[in-house]
């Protein structure tokens, strides 16, 4: 990027330093609240569980009147995933052994170390966003061919894309990137290749997270011992949920930031995606589809970003970029996934050339 273009990009720290005033003080207040909306939801884990294990004594033909429960539960590891992120983000509390002990237990059926998920997303993604140091970003055209990026090329949403393969990315792709992650500390803890921007945690931070992971372990393997490894129970009240809580999650992800430029600077409104999405939806989800106020704002009580969103329209209406989640998943099949350059994405050959559809430069 040339100097004029750069001289464009505004720093997060510019934006809050700007809007934060206009903002009530209770907003940067932690909110408990959010725990017990955590605990409930564990609760009802802990419910369909319980009932699954009776699961053998049901009629097959009734089995099916489990399946509400069992979307239900889909969703209950989504809303632990998304609020144990907004716990390690300081906006639940700050109560450090609650954030420890409720963040392990919230992501647990994600497969992701609290410790990790600091690093890898506090840390890192926040401060070097959609930019070439931040692991989140999707993997330039000119990145080696690894296992890791094949797998991308054949899951993550594109024009390309094959719809069975699209499908299976969307109840999978969670896992991958966690398995991605977690290999390349605990097995490397340097630089290596199959992962878009390398990282490394402290001696401290890698043995934290290996006990944290033992600790997941014991989670899954207590669970599926539970449901007595019986295959009609893991797949109703194990493998379902997963997989439903999985997907709701990887399609925030995926709208995040995957039709952004990439930016050298960590500009919030022109590297990441605000989505609108049912207003239950957004309750349920701790308001997870405003993601730029996030970035703005990340230890932020998630229920004043509609307020946020309000001062980006009135103030920064040309740079916001909000769009209605079904537009952007279209966007998404409608382009390429990999960084030719800054501002155009290129596929898996390299043949073609697509302009980023939410170019601002």
């Amino acid at each position: 990027m040339n100097l004029a273009d750069s001289q464009k990009l505004i720093h997060q720290a510019e934006y809050a330093k700007k809007l934060r005033p206009l903002l009530p003080p209770e907003a940067f207040l932690p909110d408990s609240s959010k725990l017990v909306i955590l605990l409930i939801n564990l609760a009802i884990l802990l419910l369909g569980w319980s009932i699954a294990r009776q699961l053998d004594r049901w009629p097959l033909y009734l089995l099916w009147l489990y399946l509400p429960l069992a979307v239900v539960m889909g969703n209950s590891v989504m809303v632990l995933i998304s609020g144990s992120h907004d716990l390690i983000h300081g906006s639940v509390t700050r109560n450090n052994y609650l954030i420890r002990v409720i963040s392990l237990l919230g992501l647990a059926l994600g497969w992701m170390p609290p410790t990790l998920w600091k690093v890898v997303h506090n840390r890192m993604h926040h401060n070097t966003t959609n930019s070439l140091a931040d692991p989140d970003r999707s993997y330039l055209y000119e990145q080696p061919k690894t296992w890791a990026k094949w797998i991308q090329n054949l899951l993550v949403p594109s024009d390309e894309v094959n719809p069975i393969g699209l499908t299976l990315g969307m109840i999978t792709a969670w896992g991958v990137y966690t398995f991605r992650n977690l290999t390349a500390v605990l097995l490397f803890n340097r630089e290596i290749d199959y992962i878009p921007a390398s990282f490394k945690v402290s001696a401290k931070e890698r043995l934290t997270i290996a006990g944290e992971f033992l600790a997941i372990l014991t989670i899954h393997v207590s669970i599926l011992t539970y449901l007595q490894f019986e295959p009609i129970k893991l797949l109703f009240s194990y493998f379902l949920p997963i997989a439903i809580g999985y997907g709701i999650w990887i399609f925030y992800i995926y709208t995040n930031h995957l039709l952004c430029q990439m930016t050298s600077v960590n500009d919030p409104l022109l590297n990441t995606i605000s989505i609108r999405v049912p207003k239950l939806v957004a309750l349920l989800h701790f308001n997870c589809c405003y993601h730029t106020e996030h970035h703005l704002f990340p230890g932020m009580n998630s229920d004043y970003y509609p307020m946020v969103q309000d001062l980006l329209k009135i103030h920064y209406p040309e740079r916001f970029n909000l769009l209605d989640s079904g537009d952007v998943w279209r966007l998404l099949m409608q382009t390429p996934r990999y960084y030719k350059d800054e501002n155009t994405f290129t596929n898996w050959l390299g043949e073609k050339t697509v302009p980023c559809p939410l170019n601002r430069m």
